[in-house]
């Protein structure tokens, strides 16, 4: 097997410069220096050559440098010199910001690892994704969308209270709070014109789903396959992953927590099913993680699917490779892997996938 050169497109969180106006989880979604390093690591792991491409803005200005006419194979790999890329680029603003770099990357003809620009943006936003997944035969909470908080004050509503408010495009937690957990009409209105106010889209208003939360990680592609199911803590007040509760802004002091619920094999085995479901349904490619929660029958509801998971080496994947007892190394080269033979470019049957 030849040595591959291997893009890297991403975002850390000097990336971009602070705006006084953005709210205090903005950049949230970027990743620390520690991030690019652990998956260079498991690129050259792979026997493979990464290579820092930067940002999709970075990425825009190397492709615009490229004059009109002149060939896309002008050297190995087209005009950006890499035999494939690997996007972990989030954007910054509005809910097409996750296909920036895939939309450059299709247009330059290079072969991408993970998925697509059409699912990054259909997944993004969370009221078309619950959508999809409902046609696709997969629970979803009672939801709707509110603009402003003048509509919440007389809008149908989907549900009885509890309700939970969250921005209707952002991932990673974003705009999530104690207070989104609303528990009559006076407080629905004020979540949602904050999200209006500070987020600068609607909110997306849903039915509380009270039971304990999990994960489900997913790598490769048909099949795609589910590796062992993450359960998250709640926050004990609010029934809030703990998860969207310590970002930044969060009140000081230690937030109590408690891992509810018993993750058994019949449950498991059911959370991995359903999460290849979805991986299926949105097309995605080569990695991506599944979020659910059980309603108060114990059945899952779908709460979203993240086609652009984080690599970072305090995150699912870190825990994924101790339980599996892996190195990160190897836990991290499996999505790579996946995605270069997807592409054609790699056959390797020791990874496990």
């Amino acid at each position: 097997m030849s040595s591959l050169s291997i893009g890297l497109v991403y975002e850390t969180f000097e990336t971009y410069p602070r705006r006084s106006d953005e709210p205090l989880d903005a950049h949230v979604e970027f990743e620390p220096e520690s991030t690019i390093e652990a998956l260079e690591s498991a690129i050259r792991w792979l026997g493979h050559r990464p290579k820092r491409l930067g940002s999709p803005l970075a990425l825009l200005e190397a492709l615009g440098s490229v004059r009109p006419g002149s060939s896309r194979d002008a050297s190995r790999g087209g005009v950006l010199d890499v035999d494939a890329v690997l996007n972990l680029a989030e954007g910054l603003g509005g809910r097409n910001r996750e296909a920036w770099a895939p939309v450059l990357l299709e247009m330059a003809g290079t072969p991408t690892l993970g998925s697509d620009a059409l699912t990054l943006s259909l997944t993004l936003d969370k009221a078309w994704a619950n959508r999809w997944a409902r046609a696709a035969g997969i629970r979803v909470a009672a939801q709707t969308c509110l603009a402003s908080g003048e509509e919440a004050r007389d809008a149908a509503l989907p549900a009885d209270f509890p309700l939970f408010v969250k921005p209707r495009w952002e991932g990673t937690a974003k705009g999530i709070r104690a207070t989104s957990k609303v528990m009559d009409r006076d407080a629905l209105v004020r979540e949602v014109e904050h999200i209006r106010s500070v987020y600068g889209q609607p909110a997306l208003v849903e039915a509380f789903v009270p039971g304990a939360e999990y994960t489900v990680t997913l790598v490769g592609n048909d099949p795609v396959r589910a590796l062992p199911v993450v359960q998250r803590a709640l926050e004990i007040e609010t029934g809030i992953g703990l998860h969207a509760l310590e970002g930044p802004g969060a009140p000081s002091g230690t937030l109590r927590y408690e891992i509810s619920g018993e993750l058994d094999k019949d449950l498991e085995e059911r959370l991995a099913s359903l999460g290849r479901r979805v991986f299926e349904a949105f097309e995605c490619r080569d990695f991506a993680r599944a979020d659910f929660r059980l309603d108060a029958d114990g059945e899952p509801i779908f709460l979203e699917i993240n086609p652009l998971p984080t690599f970072a080496t305090d995150g699912t994947f870190a825990i994924l490779a101790e339980l599996e007892g892996v190195s990160l190394d190897e836990m991290l080269a499996r999505c790579v892997s996946s995605g270069l033979e997807r592409l054609g470019l790699e056959r390797d049957q020791e990874l496990g996938l």
